[in-house]
């Protein structure tokens, strides 16, 4: 194998005399540089052309060659759905009582007014949460975060059209109800250790019929 690849590497150089021939150790390497320079058709590409063809008569679509199925699909003879046109649509019924509604202010627009955001009350306090019960407690907490989606919605809006102005009236408000959330926390954390203290003094024997 040594001696034909030197061999037809002195016929490519037209005749070089023995002497100046590479060494007998490099033979294998000339020998794959020659054969594969014999199968490369193209400086950029590595694989044979016979590798790059599409053969394959039942194949369903050819990705190199562009071309659509060869035969019929199974599917061919049943008539393709049609989107339906709008006009044919159902109309939906407006919902004026929608939730989704609650996310915007009174009069519905998506950004709300400066005014609006202004005009609120002072947060609620610890003694005045104290006296509710937990239904009303839950029914304020999600009261706050219902109007804090509404501020959310129009900071956002808001930002999206750098509209520049009720940022301040929007973050006030929306610091008085974050208060009375924090005050809604601390009223049921309160609960919650007194229902811990009086489970532990019950199961230590004590009665609340005793002291009477």
């Amino acid at each position: 194998m040594h001696r034909q690849s030197i061999a037809r590497f002195a016929r490519q150089c037209n005749g070089l005399p023995l002497a100046e021939l590479p060494p007998a150790y490099l033979a294998p390497s000339l020998h794959f540089s020659l054969t594969r320079s014999a199968v490369q058709t193209s400086n950029f590409s590595s694989t044979p052309v016979a590798a790059g063809r599409d053969l394959s008569k039942s194949r369903g679509v050819s990705a190199i060659h562009r071309s659509g199925p060869r035969f019929k699909l199974g599917v061919s003879k049943y008539p393709l759905p049609k989107p339906v046109s709008p006009e044919a649509l159902d109309k939906r019924h407006p919902t004026p009582d929608h939730g989704l509604w609650g996310f915007f202010p009174k009069d519905r627009l998506p950004l709300s007014t400066p005014e609006y955001d202004n005009a609120h009350g002072r947060s609620w306090s610890i003694q005045e949460l104290r006296e509710k019960s937990w239904d009303d407690l839950h029914a304020l907490w999600w009261v706050c975060a219902k109007e804090r989606n509404r501020i959310a919605t129009s900071n956002l809006e808001r930002e999206r059209l750098k509209a520049g102005y009720g940022e301040y009236e929007a973050n006030d408000r929306d610091r008085v109800i974050r208060v009375t959330q924090k005050s809604i926390k601390h009223v049921l954390r309160e609960r919650w250790y007194a229902w811990e203290e009086a489970q532990r003094l019950y199961k230590e024997g004590y009665r609340p019929q005793e002291d009477e």
